[in-house]
């Protein structure tokens, strides 16, 4: 079972790494889009699975890493790249803020915190029309001339997303990411060995805060076009979700659950008006039989296998 998990994870790299010679072009668009979103609910993840925060205002994280390269690139007129840099500075101090704020709070408290900082992003996205064009957005968002063109752009996503993967991964398996965990489970035991968990977790807010803002920059150049849509709840819940499909605190199971969401609304709008209720129906299953998520449904079956054969 092993070898064949490990078969079908390098068949997928592969496939992955070979979308624009084997794809259309509309569905590599999709493979591009489902990359970014995979980061955008890994970023999540660092809270909700790894630190045991759920936030709902992580869309707005997102949005705003978008708002500034497309205002940066459109009315200002400056460089993509350096604009670039600006939305992960600006995601980063807003991310900073949110957690001050959210982090001395607890279970439903922190969620409805995180979605009240989320809502406000929102209101000044709608409201300020001079800035952010209210809900008509911003358009004609260009990328750099060096990764305008689609191939070049999907490894452009891929390998950026790759990198901010990996550094995640290094996040959560080191003493830092150890030290998520111990809140996690239990936030005044830590106290008592010295951690400060206010400042801990507000770390984990800002650097969660710079991936979802990443993500939501590589987003904006993928369609040349933000909108409120994408600061709002919704945004968020999408990446939550998503996470909670994949496997929350599998890191990977974001890009598991950004893959099947995209591809199944796709599949299942081409064919009826009610995908959204299908979509409800598919999160229901999963949560009465995979609570677990799908990777961890399948390490658990894995381990499962592994354990009676030993048995045997």
């Amino acid at each position: 079972m092993r070898l064949l998990l490990r078969a079908l994870l390098i068949a997928f790299f592969a496939f992955v790494i070979a979308v624009p010679f084997v794809l259309p072009m509309y569905p590599e668009t999709l493979a591009t889009e489902a990359l970014i979103l995979g980061l955008f609910a890994m970023s999540i993840d660092i809270l909700a699975g790894v630190a045991g925060r759920v936030p709902l205002g992580h869309g707005a994280i997102f949005g705003v890493g978008a708002y500034v390269v497309a205002y940066h690139v459109t009315v200002s007129g400056g460089s993509a790249w350096i604009g670039m840099l600006l939305g992960i500075a600006t995601s980063a101090v807003v991310a900073a803020l949110f957690g001050a704020l959210a982090v001395r709070t607890t279970g439903v408290y922190f969620l409805l915190l995180t979605l009240a900082e989320g809502m406000i992003v929102w209101g000044i996205c709608y409201r300020w029309t001079s800035v952010t064009g209210a809900e008509n957005g911003i358009r004609g968002v260009a990328r750099p001339a060096l990764i305008s063109d689609p191939h070049i752009f999907y490894y452009f996503v891929l390998l950026t997303v790759m990198m901010a993967a990996f550094l995640i991964w290094r996040l959560v398996h080191s003493p830092f990411g150890q030290a998520l965990r111990g809140i996690s489970e239990s936030s005044s035991r830590m106290r008592t060995l010295g951690y400060n968990v206010p400042l801990t977790l507000t770390i984990a807010f800002t650097l969660s805060g710079v991936f979802a803002g990443l993500a939501g920059i590589l987003f904006v150049l993928l369609n040349n076009f933000v909108s409120p849509s994408n600061v709002s709840l919704d945004q968020s819940t999408q990446g939550l979700l998503m996470v909670i499909l994949g496997g929350a605190g599998t890191l990977w199971g974001g890009f598991v659950g950004s893959a099947v969401i995209i591809v199944l609304s796709n599949l299942v709008s081409a064919y009826t008006e009610r995908w959204s209720m299908i979509l409800g129906l598919m999160f229901i299953v999963t949560m009465l039989f995979a609570s677990e998520g799908l990777i961890g449904k399948a390490k658990a079956l894995v381990g499962a296998r592994s354990a009676g054969r030993k048995t045997v």
